[in-house]
């Protein structure tokens, strides 16, 4: 198996775990907290479809998939693109209401798509390619994306973590 089969695979496992963490949801759940002032399902499967979005976007020096659709009003937000999550107060948190768990899903498995096709297209060198100087060490393609696929799988364990918590 080589890298791109590798990363092809770990990116291909988080769809299901999305899926799974909203599936049968409605709003009132997929907006519960078990603590006031702590993360939900929907704020918590935004952000890191927010999160992936942003990083792609970014390495393909395309527009997000966040702005080509109607994914901002369907969740409630504003269509801002720097709204990725990051700095959220229990008020931004809380702001985070989908439709339904659709959404989330269908929104996710655009960005996915489009991750899906840059992995493909990936040749044997490109993951040594330094993206991001801002780091000491510099940031490698190969490193960003493992960095966005842990981000997408802490954050959905987190989803069905509290999923459960709520079903209890």
């Amino acid at each position: 198996m080589d890298a791109r089969e590798l990363l092809a695979d770990l990116f291909g496992r988080i769809p299901d775990h999305v899926e799974e963490a909203v599936d049968g949801l409605g709003v009132e759940d997929l907006t519960a907290t078990v603590v006031p002032g702590t993360n939900s399902i929907a704020w918590l499967i935004w952000h890191l479809t927010r999160v992936q979005d942003a990083h792609m976007a970014e390495l393909l020096e395309k527009d997000q998939v966040w702005a080509e659709g109607d994914w901002a009003r369907r969740c409630g937000v504003e269509p801002d693109p720097s709204n990725t999550g990051y700095g959220h107060d229990p008020a931004d948190v809380a702001a985070i209401r989908p439709d339904g768990p659709e959404v989330l899903v269908d929104y996710y498995r655009a960005v996915a798509a489009r991750t899906d096709a840059f992995i493909g297209g990936l040749g044997p060198d490109d993951l040594e390619e330094v993206v991001d100087e801002r780091w000491d060490p510099p940031v490698t393609l190969g490193v960003r994306l493992i960095s966005i696929a842990d981000d997408d799988i802490q954050h959905a364990g987190q989803a069905a973590y509290l999923r459960g918590l709520l079903r209890r």
